[in-house]
């Protein structure tokens, strides 16, 4: 009698340690899981930021390509040589940085080219880090957006 409950004894302790192994194995895999979706989640919320970003910037060179086309229709092509407040003058270029509110972040430069036959070209470039208040800035960090538009009328 002695012999069989010696066994089993023996059994229990062999089978003790298989439960401490295994809790340590299960907070190890979801130690893991919990990093893998930290890092998901702030990886969608930085692409979700630069997609905002974006939005804002084309709508910044939207808002410059309008105004251009405004001035440029409203007192139609100018001689090469003309002051570029008469209208959009050949090789014109104008920075505006967006006044308050969600665009506030962003610089529009617009360059108006007028072609010999008369034809009108509007690029609008807008960026929220500018290079000496010009955009496109060839330095760019890492959260630069910049969007360009180009009209031709």
């Amino acid at each position: 009698m002695m012999r069989s409950s010696f066994t089993r004894l023996g059994a229990h302790r062999k089978s003790a340690g298989v439960a401490l192994v295994t809790a340590i194995f299960l907070l190890v895999v979801l130690a893991g899981l919990a990093v893998a979706v930290v890092s998901l989640t702030t990886t969608q919320q930085a692409a979700s930021v630069q997609d905002v970003q974006g939005q804002r910037a084309y709508q910044a060179a939207k808002a410059g390509t309008e105004w251009a086309m405004y001035v440029a229709l409203r007192n139609g092509p100018q001689p090469p040589n003309a002051a570029a407040t008469l209208g959009c003058a050949n090789n014109y270029a104008e920075t505006v940085a967006m006044p308050a509110g969600t665009l506030a972040a962003f610089t529009v430069t617009v360059r108006c080219d007028v072609a010999v036959d008369g034809h009108i070209t509007i690029v609008s470039t807008a960026c929220n880090q500018p290079a000496g208040g010009v955009c496109p800035n060839a330095t760019r960090g890492a959260e630069y957006v910049q969007r360009v538009l180009t009209v031709q009328l």
